[in-house]
């Protein structure tokens, strides 16, 4: 029974915004194949997303949109806001899924993107403080890695970094830590893809690990493989607050599924892929954004109380 009603809870958990998909091509100010897969964060008064797009030669790059309440008026960059530097290997096919933290002791955001190199994905950093000039900090591991986000704060005197590297052909979440940002190492397996479960074939970061009392509230995605393709959906899990590298709690089922038909159909069908979340403390009101079947950027509202209370009444892990 106790289960029924958790699988019940985590199907009510999120609301999709009725004038999804917030953001599709036909809203851009420049010829686009897709727009998806966006970076979230809160600057000044306004929702920033940094959205991945994808040109017409397959490559992607990354484009500011801006709205004062999250879900319309946006205004885009007239122009790409970060691309791949056409000088370095690392990003000679794109730029792809960025997360968004800020860190406070630099005071400045920290961009973690993938960077398409010659020798396959790699984890990049970029910082800024206004999203129009970037540091670029270079590959952060080797290839082929995907799905990074850092931790706004550090942990023992170490920064940590949660990322999905491909290791003899497995594809589970990993978090590393690092004196500099520079140098990375203790590398740990944190979640684990599971045997017949919804998330069996791969899992990875959805948005940035969202600091709550009871612990760092992770969103991640989990893919099965069926026999008309991928479905992609996306789980929740909760992380130690002073150790994040001690899975408290994980959920049996998926929150957030694609169900309506612009996640059913486009270019990857059956994907609902989150890459940012805007948490309003005021309103206890957690927007997700997330890109749906790798074409359009749409929205998911849940309460974060809500969200709060559904990962502590998950199955508690021993890790």
């Amino acid at each position: 029974m106790a289960e029924l009603l958790r699988q019940e809870k985590a199907y009510e958990l999120f609301k999709r915004y009725h004038g999804n998909p917030i953001l599709s091509g036909d809203n851009w100010p420049y010829p686009t194949n897709a727009v998806f897969n966006p970076a979230a964060a809160k600057l000044n008064t306004e929702t920033l997303l940094l959205v991945r797009v994808e040109d017409m030669r397959g490559f992607s790059h990354l484009t500011v949109a801006r709205s004062a309440d999250g879900f319309t008026n946006w205004e885009i960059d007239p122009e790409p806001t970060l691309e791949a530097d056409q000088s370095s290997r690392e990003e000679k096919w794109g730029l792809e899924d960025p997360r968004i933290i800020w860190l406070e002791e630099q005071k400045q955001f920290a961009v973690t993107y993938v960077s398409f190199s010659e020798g396959g994905p790699v984890v990049s950093l970029a910082i800024t403080k206004n999203f129009k000039t970037f540091a670029r900090l270079g590959s952060l591991l080797p290839p082929e890695d995907k799905d990074a986000c850092l931790f706004p704060r550090r942990f023992n005197g170490r920064f940590a970094l949660i990322h999905r590297p491909i290791v003899r052909g497995e594809a589970h979440m990993w978090i590393s830590f690092s004196p500099d940002l520079k140098h990375w190492g203790d590398h740990r397996p944190l979640i684990m893809s599971r045997t017949a479960f919804w998330d069996c074939h791969r899992v990875g970061l959805a948005c940035q690990p969202i600091e709550t009392p009871q612990g760092w509230m992770l969103f991640y995605h989990g893919v099965r493989m069926t026999s008309a393709g991928a479905i992609y959906r996306v789980g929740l899990a909760l992380l130690d607050l002073e150790a994040p590298w001690r899975v408290l709690r994980r959920g049996d089922e998926w929150v957030l599924g694609p169900h309506a038909p612009y996640e059913r159909i486009g270019d990857v069908s059956d994907v609902v892929f989150p890459t940012g979340a805007v948490v309003h403390k005021e309103t206890d009101q957690l927007n997700l954004y997330y890109g749906a079947a790798d074409s359009t950027v749409a929205v998911a509202t849940a309460s974060l109380s809500d969200c709060i209370d559904y990962v502590m009444s998950c199955p508690e892990v021993n890790s």
